[in-house]
C-alpha cells in the first residue's frame, strides 16, 4: 500500500502533463490554420486587385496613351504582386503597387472625359472596395500571427512548440510606410 500513493501521484502528474500538451498542441494547430486561412484571404484580395489593374490601364490608356512609363510601372507592380510568395515579398510588392496606383490616378486627373467614364468610375469603386478588403484581411492575418507567435513564445510552450514543428510567422507589414500613409486617390 505504501507504493500505491507515489504511483497515483505519478499517474496524475503524467495525466495533467498529457492533457496540457494535448490542449496546447490543439490550440497551436488551430492558430496555425487560422493564420494560413488569413494569408489565403490576403492572396485572394491581392489577386482580385491585380485582376482589376489591366482594365484600369486600358481605360486610362485610351485617354493618355503617351504615359507609357506609368503603365509599365503599374504592370510591373501587378506582376510583382502576383509573384509574391510570403508576407515579406507581399509587403514589398504592396509598396510598389500603392506607388504605381497613385501614379495612374494622377495621370487620370488630367482627363475630365476619363473621370466621367462609367467604366472608369466602376473600376474605381471596385478598386476602393478591394483596397478595403486587403486592409481588413491584413489586419485579420496580423492578429492571427500575433496570437500564434505569442502562444509559441510563452513559457512553457516555448520549450516544446518548435520541437512539434510550430514556428513563428512573419507579420504582413509594408516596407515603406510613407508609400501607404495616404491611400491612392480614386475619387475625383
Amino acid at each position: 500500500m505504501e507504493w500505491l500513493i507515489p504511483v497515483i501521484v505519478v499517474v496524475v502528474l503524467v495525466a495533467i502533463i498529457g492533457i496540457y500538451l494535448w490542449a496546447t498542441y490543439n490550440s497551436l494547430v488551430t492558430l496555425k490554420v487560422r493564420v494560413d486561412e488569413a494569408w489565403s484571404d490576403i492572396t485572394v484580395q491581392l489577386k482580385r486587385r491585380a485582376d482589376l489593374i489591366p482594365n484600369l490601364i486600358e481605360s486610362v490608356k485610351g485617354y493618355a496613351a503617351h504615359e507609357k512609363g506609368v503603365f509599365e510601372s503599374v504592370t510591373a507592380a501587378r506582376a510583382e504582386t502576383l509573384q509574391a510568395q510570403g508576407p515579406v515579398d507581399a509587403s514589398v510588392a504592396e509598396t510598389h503597387m500603392q506607388t504605381a496606383l497613385k501614379s495612374i490616378f494622377a495621370v487620370a486627373e488630367a482627363y475630365p472625359q476619363l473621370q466621367a467614364s462609367q467604366n472608369f468610375l466602376q473600376l474605381q469603386a471596385e478598386l476602393v472596395d478591394t483596397e478595403d478588403k486587403v486592409q481588413a484581411s491584413r489586419r485579420f492575418y496580423n492578429g492571427g500571427v500575433r496570437e500564434l507567435n505569442t502562444k509559441i513564445r510563452v513559457f512553457p510552450n516555448n520549450v516544446f512548440a518548435k520541437r512539434l514543428g510550430f514556428t513563428e510567422r512573419e507579420f504582413f507589414e509594408v516596407a515603406d510606410l510613407a508609400a501607404i500613409a495616404e491611400p491612392p486617390r480614386v475619387q475625383f
